[in-house]
């Protein structure tokens, strides 16, 4: 029973259909149209050269049902792409990939019933099952975190690896249920993280568990064609007999076991900190090592076997916290928290792109995703080798295993250590486990705190007429300076000068009739995450992760900006580094207007991650907002970003006069940008680049409020968070300056009762609030309520 070897042909056309259905009701771009026609196109001409390579005319029954679902994962991959670039269409998504993974029961169904099975129906199928997984991965990767695209990359990874390995593709692996349990258990787990219809806890665990099985299930078929390499080598050549191993494959085997060692040795011993790598971290003997080793003397092969598996994935797992302990150490000086960070790998990619540049961007992802693949296969196949290569002599391991146990107990009962805080004793791999675990529990209890501090709010029930009467006619902007953290005043290089700066500034405000008061707020962030600290600040709750950023946008929580709203400000938002849009500014913080990159007329050079000079973006707040006349007051959130890493373009100011539309910028961003490399090379040179950027920023702001403020001007200003540990060390503050400064000088006196320092410049005695409490306060303070 065959059909017409129109089919493919006719599936594509139908393909076309469904598309412009799908344009039609729930909108599909032209990045979706060209994805959906582009996979419908390489899937027809594959169906086509792979009914030729197979000898087949046409295709069969169940055929027709695996390649509607391959036409079905097109159209959902249509939808996918165009999810970047326009709101999800997730009601359709979810059900037409339902549809497609459902019918995979079916097709094999068919082929028993009409027997039309064939290894080309069995090829097809399992391609649509990758390219199903692959589609969705990509889907669920900027919610979940992109490490899940390593589940999506795993088939194909494999395909690729077999095109360099001969013995990889020399036989065909045998069937193996529990091979199709994984995918469909894989596809069921992405089906529901797109709908995200679970707790994301649960979701997490769920894709975290797939992807698991996912390295087991591939980890297994390779071990299997490894173990056949003799088989085929002596097939091929036709070799009579066992026959010595020449040298060649000698050092190989010899070079594979001792690159296995390593990364297991560096897997169990490595530190969860860039700074403490060295050789003395490596000189331990580590007995979740020995008693692994003890245990895999005493079982049988299969249970070895069983053993390397598990112990090797819980190693990679091991290890990939580890690897992200260090990077969160050295930027935000803390570790890895598996259920508050684990969305940031998408805001990180941006940051770097902006930072470094898209070349370099790309090369860390690529990167990332060759040492999760390294991780999650190379320590299984290590872990085997080596239990492997003691089974094979087991007297000796045996007396080597209990020497190094009475050793390690010796050790540990006399304390010794190879370095301070590192003994020789090792049971750090166990520790960072239980660390973990433990920061698992506490975030529970930490999100019930929280819980509970959004649903009391006291301001909640306020008449919008009540709030805010102390400030009534007054335009109040709420300044970030990106990375303005305490270290800029105390305890870096720079200070002094940024000191003098501040200084006089204030007695040039002084003269013009302006007031300040300074202190300082412990941010709910470190060297990065500005939008955690922006959250905080205008809600009034400790928003310290994106998972809790995620439940303040999807809730309705007063801040100040809605406060400012309902008592008839006009609010704004310029965040000048930012892109087309922002959701969180339009729905959440529901402000009247969101100025972006692009809509302050700029037209000059990039200066690093920052898209604009800060000068320019200040200028753009007086052109846009408050140079109009017969306008209601204004509340303005301004993002400044001159001051961001790497500091390696830092512009100067120019006369206000002359800023135009930017370009005369063009010449200026040539003759300041150092490479980031070279400035990089110097931690002294960095300090001075970061210093060097406060006092732009700063130098930028008050001298705009000189040239434009009036009587009517409230600037709140403050750091949204510390740099990163390239400038403040290990173990700094987490606190940012505060300044309010006003000309009016009642609303000054409103805040007296706040016991902050007079001026700019808070010193080392001035008070430090949690910056989770400003918003009450500010409340409190000009709305008269106590």
């Amino acid at each position: 029973m065959q059909t017409s070897r129109l089919s493919p042909v006719v599936g594509y056309a139908l393909l076309c259909t469904l598309l412009g259905v799908l344009a039609a009701t729930v909108g599909l771009g032209a990045f979706g149209w060209v994805v959906g026609l582009g996979g419908g196109a390489v899937l027809t001409v594959s169906v086509v050269l792979g009914l030729a390579a197979h000898g087949r005319e046409a295709l069969g029954p169940a055929d027709l049902v695996t390649l509607s679902r391959a036409l079905l994962g097109c159209a959902v991959a249509a939808l996918v792409a165009d999810s970047f670039v326009s709101a999800p269409a997730t009601a359709v998504l979810v059900p037409m990939a339902a549809v497609a993974l459902a019918l995979d029961a079916v097709d094999g169904r068919v082929a028993r019933a009409t027997r039309t099975g064939s290894p080309f129906g069995a090829k097809l199928d399992g391609e649509v099952d990758a390219f199903l997984i692959a589609v969705l991965c990509v889907y669920v990767a900027p919610t979940f975190g992109w490490w899940v695209l390593t589940m999506g990359a795993a088939r194909y990874a494999f395909g690729a690896a077999a095109w360099w390995l001969p013995w990889m593709r020399a036989e065909r692996l045998p069937f193996r249920y529990w091979r199709k349990v994984v995918t469909a258990t894989a596809g069921v787990v992405l089906l529901v993280a797109a709908a995200d219809v679970l707790p994301r806890p649960v979701t997490y665990a769920g894709l975290w568990l797939c992807l698991g099985l996912l390295a087991e299930t591939i980890g297994r078929d390779v071990w299997w064609l490894w173990r056949r390499r003799d088989h085929v080598h002596k097939e091929e050549h036709g070799a009579d007999g066992p026959r010595p191993p020449s040298r060649r494959r000698q050092v190989a085997s010899m070079t594979l076991t001792v690159l296995g060692g390593l990364l297991v040795w560096f897997a169990l011993l490595a530190p969860d900190q860039a700074y403490r790598l060295g050789p003395a971290s490596f000189l331990r003997l580590p007995v979740e090592g020995l008693l692994v080793a003890a245990l895999a003397l005493v079982l049988p092969a299969r249970g070895r076997r069983i053993l390397a598996v598990v112990v090797g994935l819980l190693l990679a797992v091991l290890t990939l916290f580890k690897v992200l302990d260090m990077g969160f150490f050295a930027f935000f000086d803390r570790p890895f928290d598996v259920v508050g960070d684990s969305g940031y790998l998408g805001p990180g990619i941006a940051i770097l792109d902006d930072s470094v540049g898209r070349a370099a961007a790309v090369l860390v992802v690529v990167a990332a995703v060759l040492l999760l693949v390294v991780l999650l296969v190379g320590l299984p196949l290590s872990v085997a080798r080596l239990t492997g290569l003691m089974a094979r002599h087991r007297v000796v391991s045996l007396r080597v295993v209990a020497a190094l146990l009475v050793v390690w107990a010796l050790s540990a009962a006399a304390g010794l250590q190879v370095r301070p805080g590192e003994p020789l004793a090792s049971v750090s791999a166990s520790r960072l486990a239980v660390t973990h675990v433990e920061a698992v529990a506490h975030d529970a209890e930490e999100q019930e705190r929280f819980d509970a501090a959004v649903s009391k709010d006291r301001f909640r029930e306020r008449p919008g007429g009540d709030l805010l009467s102390g400030l009534r006619g007054k335009d109040v902007l709420l300044v970030f300076v990106e990375s303005y953290g305490r270290v800029a005043l105390q305890g870096s290089p720079g200070a002094s000068r940024l000191h003098a700066q501040l200084d006089a500034e204030s007695r040039r405000l002084d003269a013009a009739g302006y007031s300040s008061a300074s202190a300082f707020l412990t941010s709910s962030t470190f060297g990065g995450l500005s939008w955690l600290a922006h959250g905080t600040l205008q809600s009034g709750l400790w928003v310290d992760n994106q998972s809790r950023y995620d439940e303040l946008m999807a809730g309705n929580r007063l801040t100040l900006g809605r406060a400012f709203g309902q008592a008839g400000w006009r609010t704004v938002a310029f965040t000048p580094s930012g892109g087309h849009t922002w959701p969180e500014g339009e729905r959440f913080y529901q402000l009247d207007k969101v100025y972006g990159r692009w809509g302050v007329g700029y037209h000059g050079p990039r200066f690093g991650f920052s898209k604009m000079p800060d000068q320019f973006a200040l200028e753009a707040v007086h052109r846009l907002e408050l140079a109009k006349s017969a306008r209601p007051p204004v509340m303005a959130e301004i993002d400044l970003a001159s001051s961001h890493e790497p500091w390696a373009k830092i512009p100067r100011m120019v006369p206000w006069s002359t800023l135009g539309d930017g370009t005369r910028f063009e010449r200026m961003a040539k003759q300041v940008e150092i490479p980031v490399h070279e400035l990089w090379a110097d931690r002294d040179d960095v300090r001075a680049a970061y210093a060097q950027s406060i006092r732009y920023s700063l130098h930028a702001l008050y001298s705009w409020l000189q040239r434009y403020g009036d009587d009517d001007t409230v600037m709140v200003v403050l750091g949204d968070h510390q740099p990163g540990t390239v400038i403040t060390g290990h173990g700094a503050s987490r606190d940012v300056p505060v300044t309010v400064v006003a000309h009016d000088p009642a609303v000054v006196r409103q805040i007296s009762g706040w016991g902050w320092q007079p001026g700019l410049r808070p010193d080392a005695g001035a008070p430090v609030w949690r910056m989770d409490a400003f918003r009450d306060r500010f409340f409190s303070a000009f709305s008269g309520a106590r």
